[in-house]
Formats: C-alpha cells, sequence, structure tokens
C-alpha cells in the first residue's frame, strides 16, 4: 500500500532553508521554537523563537561559519533552542550538519571521538559555557586543533556572505546510527529524502499543521531531530522542546507541556510510556490535560502491548484514550518514518509461538502478541527472503526491505557497505514491486491482515538447536521473574555451544545490592524456568547486574552485541547458574 508523491501535503519549500525563509517571510512574529528550561527553573522556564527571530539567528550562524558547500559541521550542543539554531546554521552556510551531542553527554565519549574522526568536520557548532570543553575534547582528536569552534549563543550579526541556494538533491545532513548492531554510520540524506519523508509522516499520523509537536528526545536521534524539529519547520508548527534528563528526572512534565497546547503531539520509544505510566504520582496526573494530544508516535524500538495496555489505563481518566497512540516502524537508513498505524487503538495479535519461529505467522489463543505498526505511505515496503531476495507473500517472516524518496542515498564514505545495504534487487517473480533499488534494513517482519508485525533484527536473532527465538520475547518473559527486573533492562543474546548456539540473559535488578547468593540462585532458577516454559529454549546463563550495567546505544536501545561482548569479556564476573 502506498501513496504517489503528488497526492502527499505540500512542505513549505524544497529545501530546509527555503521553508524557514517562508515561514519567517509570511509569518514571521509567530512563535517558532519554545524550549523549556528545567534547568534553571523547576517549573520550566521557557524561552521562544519567532519564526523571524529564529531565522536572524540562523542567518547569524551561517555567515560566521568559514565553510564551502559540501563541507561538514558538526552540531555540539546540549539540547536547547541553541541547538535549533546550529542546525540550520550549519545547512543554511551551505555545509552539511552533522548532528550529534555535547562532550559532557556521560558515557558517549568514544562514539562522539569515532564520528568526528569519520566525519572530518571543519567546524563545529556549540554554546558559549560548552565551547571550552569542545575545544578541549576536540584536542585530543587528529587534525582536532584545526577545526573552528562557534557559539551559535553569541554569534554577531549578519555580515555579508554569498548564501548558497540549495538544490533538493544536495546533500543537508549526515544522520549517524545509534549502533545498536554495528559501529555507527553517517547516513547521507538529502533535501528531497527529508521533505518526502515529512510528507509520508504528516499524512500518515494525520498531523494538522495547526497543532504543536511536543518533544523530549535528543535533537541528534533521527525521530527526535524529524518529528521535533524538521516536521514542524516544514509545516509550519510551533515546536516545544526540552532537555531528556528533564524528562528523566519528572516524566510528568513531558505530558504537562503536552496539555499545554491544543492538538498537540509526540513521538517516544516504548519504554517512556512504561516510564511516564510508572513514575507519574496520582496528584500530579489528576492535573493533566490529555484530552488535548492528538497523538503520540510510539517507535524506535520494540512495542510492548502490556506498557500500552498499563499507559493507557492509567491515563484514561485524564482525556487520553488508545487510538492517541500511533505504533510505528522505522530507520535511520530511511531518514525515520517507514509504517504507521491508523488513528484507532493499536492492534495487538497473538501468534503461535513455533510457526514464527519455523518463519511463518498464524494466530493463536496462547502465544506472542505483537503488535502492528500499520502501513507505508508514499513508500513501499517488501517482506524479503534475505538469502535469495526473493518476495514474499503475506504471513511469511522476512526481512523488510524499503523503496522510496524518503531513502538514504548510502552512508558516508563506505561504498562497499551503501552498496549492500542500500542497493538490493529483488529476484524472480514480484509482481508490481519495482525490482530495485532496495533498502535493507537488517530488520525481521511480517505483513499480516494489511498490516507490518515487527519481529526482531536479523543479527539478534537466536537460532538455538535449528528454533529461531526472537530476543524481546525472552527478554519480556526474563523480565517478568521479579518486579525489580525493569522491562527495557534485559539482554538476552547467543554465544557458541558446545554443538550450537546456546542463549544467555543478562538483567539489570534495582536490589542487586541487597540480594543473598541465595536470592540470586533462585531468581536464577526462576528466569530460566520461565524461559524454557514459554519458548521451549534452555538458557547456557543467567546474570543479574545492578542497574545500568546493561549497555545501551545514544538513543537508549539495548545494545545486544555490546552486552554480549561485555559477557565473553568477563566484564560481569562469573555467573551463579550454568
Amino acid at each position: 500500500m502506498s501513496l504517489a508523491p503528488e497526492n502527499l501535503p505540500a512542505t513549505a519549500g524544497p529545501t530546509l532553508p527555503d521553508c524557514l525563509r517562508h515561514w519567517a517571510d509570511t509569518d514571521g512574529d509567530r512563535p517558532a521554537v519554545t524550549f523549556t528550561d528545567f534547568a534553571t527553573d523547576r517549573a520550566g522556564r521557557r524561552r521562544t523563537l519567532t519564526w523571524k527571530q529564529l531565522k536572524d539567528r540562523v542567518d547569524a550562524v551561517a555567515s560566521a561559519l568559514p565553510v564551502r558547500t559540501g563541507d561538514r559541521v558538526a552540531i555540539l550542543c546540549p539540547q536547547s533552542a541553541d541547538y535549533v539554531v546550529a542546525f540550520l546554521g550549519a545547512i543554511t552556510a551551505g555545509a552539511i550538519a552533522v548532528p550529534l551531542f555535547d562532550p559532557g553527554l556521560p558515557g558517549h565519549a568514544g562514539r562522539l571521538a569515532a564520528v568526528l574522526t569519520d566525519c572530518s568536520p571543519t567546524a563545529v557548532i556549540t554554546t558559549a559555557a560548552a565551547e571550552d570543553a569542545v575545544r578541549e575534547f576536540l584536542a585530543g582528536l587528529p587534525g582536532g586543533e584545526h577545526v573552528t569552534v562557534v557559539a551559535a549563543d553569541k554569534a554577531g550579526p549578519v555580515r555579508a556572505w554569498p548564501a548558497p541556494a540549495p538544490a533538493p538533491d544536495d546533500v543537508a545532513y549526515l544522520q549517524y546510527t545509534s549502533g545498536s548492531t554495528r559501529s555507527p554510520a553517517g547516513v547521507v540524506l538529502t533535501h528531497e529524502n527529508v521533505l518526502a519523508n515529512v510528507r509520508q509522516a504528516v499524512h500518515g499520523l494525520g498531523i494538522a499543521p495547526t497543532g504543536t509537536t511536543v518533544s523530549w528526545l535528543p535533537l541528534f536521534h533521527d525521530m527526535g531531530l524529524v518529528l521535533g524539529l524538521i516536521t514542524p519547520l516544514a509545516m509550519g508548527m510551533r515546536s516545544v522542546l526540552m532537555d531528556p534528563l528533564a524528562f528523566i528526572e519528572r516524566p510528568v512534565r513531558w505530558l504537562e507541556l503536552l496539555g499545554d497546547h491544543n492538538g498537540s503531539w509526540s513521538a517516544a520509544p516504548n519504554f517512556a510510556f512504561h516510564y511516564a505510566a510508572s513514575r507519574v504520582r496520582e496528584e500530579d496526573r489528576a492535573k493533566l490535560r490529555l484530552d488535548r494530544v492528538a497523538a503520540i508516535v510510539n517507535g524506535a524500538e520494540p512495542i510492548n502491548p502490556g506498557v500500552l495496555d498499563r499507559f493507557h489505563e492509567t491515563f484514561a481518566e485524564v482525556g487520553y484514550t488508545p487510538d492517541k497512540t500511533r505504533p510505528a516502524y522505522g530507520l535511520a537508513e530511511a531518514t525515520v518514518f517507514v509504517t504507521t498505524g491508523p488513528g484507532v487503538p493499536p492492534r495487538v495479535t497473538t501468534f503461535d509461538r513455533a510457526a514464527l519461529g519455523a518463519g511463518t505467522a498464524r494466530p493463536s489463543d496462547d502465544g506472542l502478541k505483537l503488535v502492528a505498526c500499520g502501513v507505508p505511505v508514499g513508500q513501499r515496503v517488501a517482506l524479503v527472503d534475505p538469502e535469495t531476495g526473493v518476495a514474499l507473500k503475506d504471513g511469511s517472516i522476512g526481512e523488510i526491505w524499503v523503496h522510496g524518496p524518503n531513502v538514504g542515498t548510502g552512508y558516508w564514505q563506505k561504498p562497499l557497505e551503501s552498496t549492500e545495504t542500500f542497493g538490493a534487487r529483488l529476484t524472480g517473480d514480484h509482481g508490481e514491486l519495482p525490482t530495485g533499488p532496495w533498502l535493507r534494513t537488517g530488520d525481521l517482519g511480517v505483513r499480516y491482515d494489511g498490516e507490518v508485525y515487527i519481529a526482531g533484527r536479523i543479527k539478534d536473532l537466536l537460532i538455538v538447536d535449528g528454533r529461531n527465538h526472537y530476543p524481546q520475547d525472552v527478554e519480556a518473559t526474563a523480565a517478568s521473574a521479579d518486579r525489580d527486573i525493569r522491562p527495557g533492562s534485559v539482554a538476552a543474546f547467543a554465544v557458541e555451544g558446545t554443538d550450537t548456539e546456546a542463549a544467555v540473559v543478562v538483567a539489570e535488578h534495582r536490589g542487586h545490592s541487597a540480594l543473598t547468593t541465595e536470592d540470586e540462585r533462585a531468581l536464577a532458577v526462576a528466569i530460566r524456568r520461565l524461559v524454557s516454559d514459554a519458548h521451549g529454549l534452555a538458557l547456557r546463563d543467567v546474570v543479574l547486574v545492578p542497574a545500568g550495567l546493561v549497555p545501551r546505544t545514544s538513543s537508549g536501545k539495548i545494545a545486544r552485541s555490546a552486552c554480549r561482548d561485555r559477557y565473553l569479556a568477563g566484564d560481569y564476573g562469573k555467573a551463579l547458574v550454568r
């Protein structure tokens, strides 16, 4: 299912700078971006830029950048309105923006160094407060002392400069992948790719241009950038931003901001729905106005049906209805958005586990519950045998392939990987589907009764004794063993066994320091029993660790391969049960 591009809504211009100029010229005094700062004021200090103010600040930063067309400019700002200015300033100067984060983000210095080395920026944009830390970080990188540093919040007045006129097929930015199964790679995205994806998302989600976006997602993350910044820019919507840490400290802040604006919409990964339902106190919940929310997209990680039920039940009394939740699937290589569900309550289907393991989706009264992620809009999705390239019939588990104007042009300076991932071609009889090029996502899914369901990643798949097991399914079962094992804090992965692969579970436990040896043994045995009963899978090892020791990507996903590496290196010590 797909709509032709000409049937999708129009954006304000063919490039991102064109969109900004349009709104500054036609509606310059209207609020464009509001950053709610909870670090300096617990109630949230709001700082707003109108469309004209935003354009003036963007032009000032752009004119201060000593760059030529095609140079890379890395954005190393904290989450703020300054980040918006920096990102658009780099693109307006004719450079290729590289949305990243300031060096102060804990636990990600190695990734930041690797990405900066890969993209070789001519300049970096940060803030005055972070400038010294950024210079110190750059000094530790090869050639870093030659990189120009510009502070977005103290750029001078616009100087005379030859403003470039980008074309739709020019590169707008590099979106570095989160690295859940490999080292980060920069997806090359043109203005045309990005704005095509905006049109697809606006139609698929039913977004009204009169609405307001509210987001705490990091702006260096694909969903945070496109749904929290670029979509409002393209459609002339107001964007309300906050820092991810402010959400973690008090998730009610996100919901309060949503209720402040009629027709508001947002996006978040599954864990945020669980976190909000668990952490928002009753007295705070009673004050919310979630009847004003248009929609919240649930994407970026596997969607748990139980979490959705809890979120819907928790916030029903303050106006939130299930039809407001929009399950979605996407990835950076397709800009972000691929499929989404219609404006109806999320559809949950129970599939027979044994049939899924054999590659077929068959409904069952007792089995694995999966949430439908809807249909593509303005692009094609095929389920394909990853070994043969043959398109599969509905109901068969296959690799998800994507074809459309939103698919990036490749990975930055990685021609071989680009050809393998972005240049796939179908073989055999594939009907009306184009032969290629197709994007190979590496994700497993199935189209059932018209909608796409996500089963997991090919590289994460557990193949034990000839049977396929999806790690997120095993992880959910393990988490159910104890209330202090938080969903989303368990990693299941495969290691080499004697004759076949063997499965291991590493689980964070909130009260780990208080557990006795016998407590740990008993809980490990319980996890083994639950996994065996539910999946017919005998775990080789169960390891319980304190909170925070299961590694995650920069976007918060479980990094199973990294967890496996830590386990094999002995970082978790000797397991108690084998």
